[in-house]
């Protein structure tokens, strides 16, 4: 038999980086006005070999204000 060991867990925040925000409140309202983050690869040039020229892209990361 398996003894469950309980461990206190803590959540000092909650952020997000996605196609449709980078932030809760822009992730939030972009889901429930139905955005899409999909579209044509706009952050480099797809090469010919690939087949793939939609992607969801995540704009305006600026990783230095979240670290």
């Amino acid at each position: 038999m398996r003894t469950i060991t309980l461990r206190r867990v803590v959540i000092t925040g909650l952020g997000t980086v996605t196609d449709v925000g980078n932030t809760v409140p822009e992730f939030w309202n972009a889901l429930i006005e139905g955005k899409s983050g999909i579209g044509p690869i706009t952050l480099f040039t797809p090469t010919p070999e690939w087949s793939v020229t939609f992607a969801g892209e995540v704009r305006n990361l600026q990783p230095e204000k979240r670290i």
